[in-house]
């Protein structure tokens, strides 16, 4: 399975929102300016996020985007669901034997169980100190 620039960019949208959560309204110009990303697709990515009432939209002078919801109430399952669509890593699972089903389920599952248990306010308040470290790789 691979996120998109959809998926990946609406995340972005979201955790930028999820910052301001009860500040007001966040304008797309204002994410794209800091995350140097283009603000039409930005705005691409908002109308299903608001179709899904994952955000609300404001009008106006001071207008933007909310959050429809708390950080801790939207996962990012919700978020990659609305815009990449089902978590499927491969299609077309029932033409394998029965062992590699078990296995494409199983990956499904694992990734499923990450995206639904990750908040945005998990992602608010990921420690940047214990990530991961890169793999190495000597020759």
């Amino acid at each position: 399975m691979k996120i998109s620039t959809k998926g990946r960019y609406g995340l972005t949208i979201m955790i930028e929102l999820a910052k301001n959560y009860g500040k007001g309204p966040v304008s797309l110009k204002s994410i794209a300016r800091e995350k140097d990303l283009s603000e039409h697709y930005l705005e691409q990515l908002a109308s299903p996020l608001r179709n899904a009432s994952l955000v609300k939209s404001v009008r106006g002078a001071y207008g933007g985007y909310m959050l429809a919801n708390e950080p801790k109430k939207i996962t990012a399952g919700d978020i990659i669901r609305v815009l990449e669509g089902p978590i499927t890593p491969v299609e077309g699972i029932e033409d394998e034997d029965v062992a590699k089903q078990a296995l494409w389920l199983r990956v499904r599952d694992a990734v499923k169980d990450v995206l639904d248990t990750t908040t945005l306010e998990d992602l608010l308040h990921h420690d940047n100190d214990h990530h991961q470290e890169s793999y190495m790789f000597y020759i």
